[in-house]
């Protein structure tokens, strides 16, 4: 592709403008043919990021794969998110992205992120079949859970602190979201 001098006006983005944009640090994704830019997270957010996939990792069966962001999630021609964390069947992965909804989407929360996570990549998630979605708030801490039932997100697991968080999907795993920052 040719160099980006301008970005499209009057219509909605798409994958192939997402991937002319050159690579500037910045964060980009695409909801509904909608740019969303994010700044470069905080420290707790890092940490809480990392720490949750090393756990995730560990308990992570065979035929599944943790990967951290920036790794493109396919779910339409206008959307194309990032989860912070991320848990996909190896079998569904191509070298670029997953063109299909991962098992699990997990987003660490920021201030300049919160509601799009809470809201639109939530919605957005649960209406490609994402089995399982958490939101991890570094500042509390805690981690909330949800699980796709019947099309939609019901409450699936929630902790703070020492209280011991626990789910079955996508596979049983249990933790403390305090260790998440040690």
């Amino acid at each position: 592709m040719g160099d980006v001098t301008t970005l499209p006006r009057g219509r909605a983005y798409t994958r192939a403008d997402l991937m002319a944009i050159p690579d500037d640090g910045h964060r980009y994704e695409l909801v509904d043919g909608s740019l969303v830019v994010t700044p470069a997270p905080s420290l707790r957010h890092q940490q809480a990021l990392l720490n949750l996939a090393v756990v995730l990792k560990s308990r992570c069966p065979v035929d599944l794969l943790v990967l951290v962001a920036p790794f493109d999630v396919a779910l339409a021609s206008d959307t194309v998110l990032q989860p912070d964390v991320l848990v996909a069947r190896r079998s569904d992965l191509t070298d670029r992205d997953l063109p299909t909804a991962p098992v699990l989407a997990v987003e660490v929360l920021s201030p300049s992120t919160q509601r799009i996570d809470l809201t639109l990549k939530r919605a957005r998630f649960a209406a490609a079949g994402c089995p399982a979605y958490w939101v991890v708030d570094p500042d509390a801490p805690s981690v909330t859970a949800w699980q796709l039932v019947d099309g939609r997100y019901v409450d699936a697991g929630h902790a703070e602190g020492d209280e011991l968080f626990e789910v079955t999907v996508p596979f049983a795993l249990r933790l403390r979201p305090a260790d998440l920052l040690v």
